[in-house]
């Protein structure tokens, strides 16, 4: 839906690391300054260092290198590009337009109570990208359940052939394990018909293999608080099955390098709130927000999420204007990925910036990757696996691939959503009043340094009130490749944004949908509907995240698919 007098310019990001705002087009200089500063030694936070304490800081540093028992080059290197950066003190440039994207976005209908707008954006980052790896999974009456939608997105690397294979497989084997256990999950002729023709590979052998799902001891105490441990074995077991249907090599072109992926789903469900499991302190609320009128659980209705993350794709949930992660970063930034794999035995390369798995490969998670048996025993097909309950405190669901990851932070993407969605309705606002200065919308959310660093909300997810059940790692298979369980039992680590956000005005007038006018030059000053404004609101929301990475120096496929819940 397109906007009169899109003043994009206007919006802005707040740097995680300074607090400053920061213009989309000055990002990549900003944070290459941050990172400058850091390995010169100095304080990150500093802003203007002169060029003779530059210098004195690089004699010292070169110093201690030579003096070193291992001379590094590459350090050496560093070390120079870095002085170099700092001292032409690259000014940066006023305003630029953001880049434009290959492909508008595209909205995409739900009939799902818990969900007002979903929109995908794509870009191929064709500076950087010969091909479009990344796809996406959108159902609507996932398992002819009304209200039930299952959401993913999936990232390839090496081709697109894993990408694609799993987009259309993976959620008729979710479904398939879903069936199973909650009969109000069903399947169509058509679904069926492609599990029938899995019969070959998922054979009584493997099945028997499997059963190693169930075998974990029932413990009362806990069957109270993981009600949902049956959907993240479901998760498992789709993936592990998934995995084993790309050994198959269907449509792999290359003989040694097949294609792999990273995947992040979501399986949204309409749920009564009294169905919702947990004991009677899991439904408080923290103290720090029992005066938010957004953080009121809602009553009779509310829903879940289920996410399940494999590699570098991920998903972040906006609730009451702060940012909880929902997945986990499978890749050698990770410091426990790293030790499974070095401990068992595999190599990582000392390419920049945190190596590569056998020298090829950054993600240590991932389904595909077949045709190098070496790389593959150390690329696992283990999905991270969580459940989160929501209402009407939460506001954005974000599913995006590592091309938007690479470049922006949990935060900043926070940060930049709240700034570009409240953008985009003053802009209707103005247009609805016949207005040229900006016009103060009900929906700002303020983005102040003193709420970027409040630190009271830090374990709000983990107090009991949001995840419901979360295993971190369900490990099918030994150093040696036998099939075993490991429940770590570790506490998922959820990154918290600080960005605090005011609650729209609660009182009757002001709930009442604002009227704005269509983009359409014939639809002269008539009022769009709500379902257009939040649709309208989601694309532009979409464009502008994968406009921002571009501009932030993004070298990969990004995908970006926001889902406008009923908090906004």
């Amino acid at each position: 839906m397109a906007i009169e007098n899109d003043d994009s310019k206007l919006i802005s990001v707040f740097c995680s690391v300074c607090q400053q705002t920061i213009y989309p087009y000055n990002l990549l200089y900003h944070k290459k300054t941050h990172k400058a500063l850091a390995l010169l030694g100095f304080d990150s936070l500093q802003r203007n260092t002169d060029n003779k304490a530059l210098l004195v800081q690089r004699k010292k540093l070169i110093s201690k290198l030579t003096k070193a028992p291992k001379f590094s080059e590459t350090r050496r290197q560093k070390i120079d590009y870095s002085f170099e950066f700092l001292k032409n003190n690259h000014a940066p440039i006023s305003y630029c337009d953001l880049a434009n994207i290959n492909n508008p976005s595209t909205p995409k209908k739900v009939n799902n109570s818990l969900i007002k707008a979903l929109s995908i954006c794509q870009d191929k980052n064709s500076t950087w990208q010969g091909d479009m790896e990344d796809t996406f999974i959108v159902l609507d009456n996932y398992g002819n359940r009304s209200d039930t939608c299952f959401l993913g997105l999936v990232d390839g690397s090496y081709g697109v052939t894993a990408a694609e294979t799993v987009a259309a497989e993976l959620p008729i084997l979710f479904l398939d394990q879903l069936a199973q256990t909650d009969p109000s999950y069903k399947k169509n002729k058509d679904e069926q018909q492609i599990l029938d023709s899995f019969a070959t590979v998922i054979n009584a052998d493997y099945r028997e293999k499997e059963k190693i799902f169930s075998d974990k001891p029932d413990n009362d105490e806990t069957d109270k608080t993981n009600t949902y441990e049956w959907i993240h074995k479901a998760y498992a077991k789709s993936f592990w099955r998934m995995d084993r249907l790309l050994r198959l090599g269907r449509n792999e072109v290359s003989k040694v390098r097949w294609s792999g992926c990273s995947v992040v789903t979501c399986l949204v469900e309409r749920i009564l709130s009294e169905e919702i499991g947990g004991t009677e302190e899991e439904g408080k609320l923290p103290e720090n927000n029992t005066q938010n009128p957004l953080a009121m659980t809602a009553k009779g209705v509310a829903g879940l999420l289920h996410i399940a993350n494999i590699g570098n794709a991920h998903a972040v949930l906006c609730r009451n204007g702060k940012s909880h992660c929902l997945s986990k970063e499978h890749s050698t930034s990770n410091v426990s990925e790293r030790q499974r794999i070095l401990q068992n035995g595999g190599n990582i390369s000392s390419n920049e910036p945190d190596g590569l798995v056998e020298g090829h490969l950054r993600t240590t998670r991932g389904l595909g990757h077949h045709g190098d048996p070496v790389l593959k025993s150390f690329v696992i097909p283990v999905p991270h696996t969580m459940s989160v309950r929501i209402d009407d405190t939460c506001q954005f669901l974000i599913l995006a691939s590592n091309g938007l990851w690479e470049v922006l932070d949990y935060n900043e993407v926070l940060a930049l959503t709240l700034a570009t969605f409240t953008h985009y309705l003053r802009m209707y606002e103005c247009v609805q009043q016949n207005t040229v200065s900006p016009c103060k919308s009900q929906y700002l959310m303020p983005l102040t340094e003193d709420n970027l660093n409040n630190s009271e909300a830090a374990d709000e997810l983990q107090d009991g009130i949001d995840i419901l059940y979360s295993n971190k790692d369900i490990f099918l298979t030994d150093s040696k490749g036998n099939l075993e369980q490991n429940y770590t039992g570790q506490e998922l680590s959820t990154t918290l944004s600080p960005v605090a956000s005011k609650p729209p005005p609660q009182s009757e007038e002001d709930t009442k949908p604002k009227p704005s006018t269509h983009d359409s030059q014939t639809a002269g000053r008539g009022s769009v509907t709500p379902e257009t404004l939040y649709n309208g609101a989601a694309s532009y929301i979409s464009e502008q995240l994968v406009k921002t990475a571009l501009a932030a120096g993004s070298r990969d496929n990004i995908t970006v698919l926001i889902a406008l819940l009923n908090g906004c």
